[in-house]
């Protein structure tokens, strides 16, 4: 009788341990699902304003080469 008293409750704290684990597992599983989210959501945009910001350093570049030639004697 004592032996099958112990052993139910080992079977609930084998239980328990194992539900705190899937419980830890879930949320370490969330987190990095979270930051995947988030680079995937960032990444076409930090990739999107590196391109605009060198797209108007070239525009900028093409009326500062066009000012520059207007400007210049010509021979």
């Amino acid at each position: 009788m004592a032996n099958e008293t112990s052993n139910e409750y080992t079977t609930a704290v084998n239980n328990l341990m194992d539900s705190v684990g899937k419980i830890g597992q879930m949320q370490v599983d969330l987190v990095t699902n979270g930051i995947k989210s988030a680079i995937s959501v960032f990444e076409p945009l930090g990739k999107s304003s590196i391109e605009l910001a060198d797209n108007v350093v070239n525009a900028i570049n093409q009326v500062l080469q066009n000012l520059s030639s207007a400007i210049a004697p010509k021979k």
